[in-house]
C-alpha cells in the first residue's frame, strides 16, 4: 500500500489552542516500529484539559493529539513478529519500558521511561501513527471502530476497580458521569455491587448514568450532595470514585466509617485542605488509581465478548476537521464520549 507524503492532523498548538494542519507522514524508523493507519480515536477528558485555559493537564506543544486509537497495520518494522499488515490493533498510549526500577517491581504504570502518545509526543488524530510494537494489541475486527477506541479507558478503570476492590452488595458512590464515570457504573454493575449513585449536574451525562446501570443519580447543584448520598446509604458509600480529579471534598463527606475512596480522576489545577485526624480516627482508605496496569488484554477480552453495551457511552461520531467542536461539546457537558474519524 502506498502512503502520501503529508496528512491532516489535530495538534495542540499552545495554551488553549487546536489547529488541524498539514504534517509528514511517520515512516518506520527502527526495526520494532509500527506504521498504522488510525480508524478511529476518541477524545479523552485529558484532551479537554490540556485545551484548558490555564492548562489543567501538561503537554507538549506541536504534538499530535489523541491516546485513545484503533487502527489497521500498515506495516511493521525487521523485528516485530506478534503483529503483520492488516491487523487490527488498539494502541496502549503509555507502553511500558520494561526495564526500570518500577516496571521491575511490577508497577509499569509507574514506569519512568513511558513515551504518553498524544500527551508528550505524537498520538492518533491524524491518518497515520508510528508507535513502538510493544504499544499495539490485536483485536477483533468485530468490535466496532467507536467502541474498540475505548479499550485505553476500560483498560485504567479496570486497574481502577483492581485497586478498590467493590465487594458484592456493597454501595458505591461515582463522582462525575463523564466516559470514567459511566465505565465505572457499567463495569460496577458487572460486578455485582449493591446500589450504585452517580453525582452528575449535566442532564445528558444523568440520563447516560442511568443507562448505564446507576440506581440513582444526584444533581449536586440541585440538592446537598451529602444529604442525598444519606438518604440512600445512612452510613455513607462502602466506596467513593472521584472519577472527575478534583473532588476528594466531596467523596470524604459521603464515604462512611471505614470505607474507601479512590481517586482516579486527573486535574493538575486540583487543591484540598484535609483533616488528617479525620482519616485517621475514620479509618478511611485513599487510594490512587493511575492509568492501566496490565490489564489492556482484558479490556479486549470485555470489548471482544459483547456482553457489555458500551455503545452506551458514544454521543458523537465527527470527522477530524470537527475534533475543536467535539472538545467543546465535552467541556459544556453535552457529549460523553466523542470519537473522531481521520480525513
Amino acid at each position: 500500500m502506498s502512503v502520501a507524503d503529508t496528512m491532516r492532523a489535530a495538534v495542540f498548538a499552545g495554551e488553549g489552542r487546536l489547529v488541524i494542519e498539514n504534517v509528514p507522514v511517520p515512516t518506520l524508523k527502527h526495526d520494532d516500529d509500527v506504521l498504522l493507519r488510525v480508524r478511529a480515536v476518541g477524545i479523552c477528558g485529558s484532551d479537554v484539559h490540556i485545551l484548558s485555559v490555564p492548562p489543567r493537564h501538561p503537554a507538549t506543544k506541536g504534538v499530535i493529539l489523541g491516546h485513545e486509537y484503533v487502527a489497521d497495520v500498515e506495516a511493521v518494522g525487521e523485528a516485530v513478529t506478534h503483529v503483520a499488515a492488516g491487523d487490527r490493533v488498539v494502541v496502549d498510549p503509555t507502553p511500558p519500558c520494561g526495564i526500570c526500577a518500577y516496571c521491575q517491581m511490577d508497577q509499569p504504570n509507574m514506569c519512568e521511561n513511558n513515551l504518553s502518545m498524544g500527551v508528550f509526543t505524537h498520538g492518533g488524530m491524524a491518518a497515520y501513527s508510528r508507535v513502538p510494537a510493544r504499544a499495539v494489541f490485536r483485536i477483533s475486527p468485530d468490535v466496532p471502530d467507536d467502541q474498540a477506541v475505548l479499550a485505553e479507558p476500560i483498560a485504567d478503570v479496570l486497574n481502577g476497580i483492581r485497586r478498590a476492590a467493590p465487594r458484592l452488595g456493597e454501595t458505591v458512590l461515582v463522582l462525575g458521569a463523564g466516559p470514567i464515570g459511566l465505565l465505572f457504573t457499567l463495569l460496577l454493575r458487572a460486578a455485582g455491587v449493591g446500589k450504585i449513585l452517580v453525582s452528575e449536574v449535566a442532564p445528558l451525562r444523568a440520563k447516560r448514568a442511568v443507562d448505564c446501570g446507576a440506581d440513582v443519580v444526584i444533581n449536586p447543584a440541585a440538592e446537598d450532595l451529602a444529604a442525598a448520598v444519606h438518604r440512600e446509604a445512612p452510613r455513607g458509600a462502602d466506596l467513593v470514585i472521584d472519577a472527575v480529579g478534583k473532588l476528594l471534598g466531596d467523596a470524604l463527606r459521603t464515604v462512611r466509617k471505614g470505607g474507601r475512596v479512590l481517586l482516579f480522576g486527573v486535574d493538575d489545577s486540583a487543591q484540598i485542605s484535609v483533616r488528617q485526624v479525620e482519616l485517621t480516627v475514620n479509618e478511611l482508605s485513599i487510594l490512587g488509581s493511575y492509568i492501566d496496569r496490565l490489564t489492556f488484554p482484558q479490556a479486549i477480552r470485555l470489548l471482544e465478548s459483547r456482553r457489555i453495551d458500551f455503545s452506551k457511552l458514544v454521543t458523537h461520531r465527527l470527522p477530524l476537521g470537527r475534533v475543536a467542536e467535539g472538545v467543546d461539546l465535552l467541556r459544556r457537558g453535552e457529549g460523553v464520549k466523542v470519537v473522531v474519524s481521520p480525513e
